[in-house]
């Protein structure tokens, strides 16, 4: 959304902003819901039930394709296939672990060269993701894509739990579908062309949250999608209130979820809570069964769990995970690095859910802090305030005091003062009045998982607003 697409839009009374959020809602069902998208997802189903040996072979099959088509139709792994015979490596391509580690920056600085050249970019979605690292990036897929992602998606998230995308439901993201400053309900717009309530995760407070639930009542919504932090609050609140709502199933994504959230949100909302696992990039995707195992899903993705040397670690053993993604073909990613940590499980026994996908025993995704403003807001999804056109390559945001905010940048080419006044002003636009510090380095450290924590917090409980939300201990 365009500075002044989004001016202009939240100029508009709630009513109109849900007219707008509507004909947005209408194009993106055209993209996900078409292309026989029914026939998708049974099929999807069907395949919950093959055999270990069927999948390996399917799989082996499709990399078999992909690998061949990056290679002999895609720019930047033809040159650098290329220039490996030049200097006379024999190494065989149609093998996955001869190929290097693809690192999310060599995709940043030129995310075309990764377009293969048969493919009319002008007929594909382009998608944007900022990942963990406060750095954006370009996707473009094309309509088969997004709508095999989302028929899985549908599959498997979805029908497993009970719910589909027919029925009303709720989405807690970090979209600006509501002015930062907005002090009184709605936080939120309906979006009826995918049947959707959006709500804003950035709103979400102690003041603010039964507005929330009294919403969710209103629209009689059957599940819920959003980060698990935003969840857990709207949880408590739903407890603290006594409601029982219309729920059957929250899904949870983008974060990592907490036993002490998934109790509290069972609690509050009633109902099976799901976790989920993927990137913005479509390369590997992930949910929960009814027996509470994360089963991958083997059609997006080839993961691989490898050590910090590029080895294959043992199932049980944490590591770095790859993925190579098997369902956007036009803009493969081939050993593409998540910059998250995870670990098979170790367990070979069937599931008792009978589906015989591989299973994530834990993933270790992101770990952000959270930033609570002056009001007693928790937004979230702060490393927006990176996204171009700032020159920023990484930025930390660090919380030194309600109020009081130090941000660490490394600068791109072209980073000036200008830069460092649009940063501070879109922070404050999420935060609220504060006082803020720039500070120019060349690295941000990394944690033991190999990733830097994007919001770093220094607020402990006992400096929470008077009417501060209760953080777990």
């Amino acid at each position: 959304m365009s500075d002044v697409y989004r001016r202009v839009y939240h100029s508009l009374p709630p009513a109109l902003r849900s007219v707008g959020a509507s004909l947005h809602g209408y194009r993106l069902r055209w993209w996900r819901y078409g292309m026989d998208f029914d026939r998708r997802v049974g099929e999807a189903l069907e395949r919950d039930t093959w055999s270990a040996d069927r999948w390996k072979s399917w799989q082996d099959d499709q990399l078999a394709r992909l690998l061949h088509r990056a290679i002999t139709r895609v720019p930047y792994y033809r040159e650098a296939w290329s220039e490996r015979r030049r200097r006379g490596d024999k190494s065989s391509p149609e093998i996955l672990a001869n190929w290097p580690v693809l690192h999310r920056d060599s995709v940043r600085a030129n995310p075309s060269a990764f377009l293969a050249d048969d493919c009319n970019i002008r007929k594909m979605y382009e998608d944007h993701t900022s990942g963990t690292t406060g750095t954006p990036l370009s996707i473009w897929l094309t309509r088969a894509a997004v709508s095999g992602w989302f028929a899985i998606f549908e599959a498997r998230t979805r029908l497993w739990h009970g719910v589909s995308r027919h029925d009303r439901w709720g989405i807690l993201g970090g979209q600006a579908v509501v002015p930062s400053n907005q002090k009184k309900p709605p936080y939120w717009v309906w979006n009826a062309g995918l049947n959707q309530l959006y709500m804003s995760a950035m709103h979400i407070a102690s003041w603010s949250s039964r507005a929330y639930i009294e919403a969710i009542q209103k629209y009689e919504l059957k599940f819920l999608v959003g980060y698990s932090s935003s969840l857990y609050l709207l949880a408590l609140e739903a407890k603290a209130m006594g409601v029982r709502l219309p729920l059957k199933a929250v899904v949870t994504n983008a974060e990592p979820l907490f036993d002490y959230q998934r109790n509290a949100m069972q609690e509050g909302f009633n109902c099976t809570v799901q976790e989920t696992y993927g990137n913005g990039e479509y390369s590997c995707g992930s949910s929960e069964c009814s027996s509470g195992r994360l089963h991958l899903w083997p059609e997006v993705s080839v993961m691989e769990i490898l050590d910090d040397s590029a080895n294959p670690v043992p199932n049980g053993t944490p590591g770095r995970i790859i993925s190579t993604g098997l369902l956007n073909t036009d803009m493969p990613l081939v050993r593409y690095d998540t910059r998250d940590r995870g670990q098979m499980s170790a367990d070979r026994s069937p599931c008792s859910c009978q589906r015989s996908m591989p299973v994530l025993q834990k993933v270790w995704g992101r770990w952000d802090d959270v930033i609570v403003t002056k009001d007693g807001r928790i937004p979230v999804l702060l490393d927006r305030v990176f996204d171009p056109p700032l020159r920023v390559r990484e930025g930390q945001i660090i919380q030194e005091a309600i109020g009081e905010f130090r941000v660490r940048v490394v600068p791109a080419e072209g980073w000036s003062a200008a830069d460092e006044t649009i940063l501070c002003d879109s922070l404050r636009e999420l935060v609220g009045e504060a006082n803020i510090k720039v500070e120019l380095t060349q690295q941000i450290e990394r944690t033991w998982a190999g990733k830097f924590r994007i919001i770093i917090s220094k607020v402990g409980k006992q400096n929470l607003p008077s009417d501060g939300l209760t953080l777990p201990s």
